[in-house]
């Protein structure tokens, strides 16, 4: 999902479908090379400065207020993408794998999983007293129906696999059979669509399930204003002994990045989900507050509608991918907290082609030249939608707004608020608009799919960029089990896309945390949640 934060795109194909957004230092699917990265939850995953100090001894209790820029209007895992929801879904749902601060793969529900040389069947065995948290225990029909449920609803995250069936083998075992290969589909199980509910959703209605939900996760929903916070309270049987540290946490509505920096400052806040790269260095020099960042899979893009008059003309895409100054625009923008996007996949994705891609580089005179060769020689105007309320993306539409104006383009900046953003967003009614793309899970396709699959949910990111080879490359990727044969598609896809620039690749954002100075254990991680069950305030 922004990172305007409550979008961040995931991605997902419904042919082709990836979720976030976002995707992973981990390998792909596989058996036991799998992607490799069959590791267990129990294992340390969080050092480095994606996780702040942990104590010897971690406190216990109190309340943790967390400043979020967009409220959670729906706990619906299956109809869910944007990380407003996502989040906060991922607190009360989990699924059979999942991915750890780096990254990598890691049992979670399931204790162990194990696929087959063929690549078509998966076996997961779930862990020993596995609870939801009204006290009823887990069993394999509950994957079942949860599995099934996603299938049958599709979504914005769907599963993209080829099942051919979904077995409970007996009460702690479920197996899958794929019709075919589906080289992303360990790494697609670990999204947040994928958690596990109960069977028949307990013996309540859908409706009154989702309002009132019932998962395995570290917390349970108490108090839900869907216009403003959210509050949850710990779950007495979650699976990881001692956990959660904390008693309660407070999704807490601050729409204003300004106004949640200055939340921080006061203490009225324990943490902000989102913080502006320009703002960093001063909430980590604050006497009382301090930055915890991580690694992203996300990727900053100007994006455009390839349907609009001016911007389906790719030689005018060309032409403003040469007038910008990325470099440029990164260091006065990010001050040292992101790197210079050449390619669509960030750094920490498998497959990238960041340092070997032949971008268009910034070019000003070579830009008038391509624009030459458009319908528009002598320039024309348009419209750059942002979502308001971000600083960042404020400054970032300026400086492209003047790139655009040396080559004779002229672009007036359309600020609107979040919700009204999201709604002409969905709708493909905009002619440019920046936003970031996310995988969400650790795998090449999960942003590949969702942002050049025209059949998908999200018509390519809502560009409807179409190019049959790109299809192509993109379903083979899927398909592929060899990791060099896999990295070679991709290779050739993502040039095809620095050719033709549907969007532009701007920078890749690190995450950034504010917290207070008196919290431990925060575990961001690569898709920008927060493992809040590790989470404790230190005692004064």
């Amino acid at each position: 999902m922004s990172k305007f934060s409550a979008f961040r795109r995931k991605s997902f194909l419904v042919g082709p479908l990836l979720i976030l957004l976002l995707v992973f230092v981990a390998g792909c699917s596989g058996s036991k090379n799998d992607q490799g990265q069959n590791k267990d939850a129990n294992q340390t995953v969080n050092q480095g400065t994606n996780q702040s100090k942990v104590a010897d001894q971690p406190a216990e209790g109190g309340t943790f207020t967390y400043g979020r820029p967009a409220s959670v209007n729906s706990l619906d895992l299956h109809n869910q993408i944007t990380s407003n929801n996502a989040f906060a879904i991922d607190k009360v749902f989990e699924p059979l794998i999942s991915f750890n601060s780096k990254g990598e793969i890691v049992d979670w529900l399931a204790k162990s999983h194990t696929v087959s040389t063929d690549g078509l069947t998966y076996t997961f065995v779930l862990r020993d007293g596995l609870k939801f948290s009204n006290g009823t225990e887990v069993t394999a029909e509950d994957a079942v129906f949860s599995l099934q449920r996603h299938l049958d609803v599709g979504g914005p995250l769907a599963i993209a696999a080829q099942v051919a069936s979904l077995k409970a083998q007996d009460a702690a075992t479920l197996v899958i059979t794929l019709k075919e290969p589906y080289t992303p589909f360990i790494s697609e199980l670990s999204n947040f669509s994928n958690g596990i509910i109960p069977n028949n959703f307990g013996g309540v209605s859908e409706e009154e399930f989702f309002k009132n939900p019932v998962g395995t996760g570290p917390f349970v929903v108490e108090t839900w204003d869907k216009a403003g916070d959210l509050t949850f309270t710990k779950n007495p049987n979650y699976w990881q002994e001692g956990k959660p540290y904390i008693d309660k946490l407070v999704y807490k509505l601050i729409e204003d990045d300004s106004q949640a920096i200055n939340q921080l400052k006061a203490g009225e806040v324990d943490a902000i989900e989102s913080v502006a790269l320009g703002n960093a260095n001063e909430i980590k020099q604050g006497a009382d507050t301090t930055v915890v960042t991580n690694g992203s899979w996300v990727t900053e893009q100007l994006f455009f509608n390839t349907l609009d008059e001016h911007f389906s003309d790719v030689h005018v895409r060309r032409a403003l991918a040469l007038a910008i100054d990325r470099e440029g625009l990164t260091n006065a923008l990010t001050f040292g907290y992101a790197q210079v996007a050449n390619s669509l996949l960030p750094p920490a994705i498998p497959y990238n082609t960041n340092d070997s891609i032949k971008a268009l580089g910034f070019d000003t005179t070579a830009a008038k030249e391509e624009l030459a060769k458009s319908s528009f020689p002598s320039g024309f105007s348009t419209k750059l939608l942002i979502a308001s309320g971000n600083s960042a993306r404020a400054q970032e539409a300026q400086i492209i707004q003047a790139a655009a104006k040396s080559i004779g383009i002229n672009i007036e900046i359309e600020s609107i608020e979040l919700a009204s953003f999201r709604e002409r967003f969905f709708a493909y009614d905009f002619s440019a608009m920046i936003n970031s793309g996310q995988a969400d899970s650790p795998e090449a396709n999960s942003i590949l799919a969702f942002q050049t699959d025209p059949e998908g949910f999200s018509k390519s990111y809502w560009t409807h960029y179409t190019n049959d080879e790109v299809t192509k490359l993109l379903y083979e990727g899927q398909k592929t089990l060899d990791g060099t044969e896999r990295g070679d598609i991709y290779a050739k896809l993502q040039q095809t896309l620095a050719d033709e620039v549907p969007y532009i690749p701007l920078y890749y954002p690190d995450i950034l945390k504010g917290v207070r100075s008196n919290i431990d254990g925060i575990v961001v991680l690569p898709n920008g949640s927060i493992r809040f069950e590790d989470v404790h305030i230190k005692n004064d």
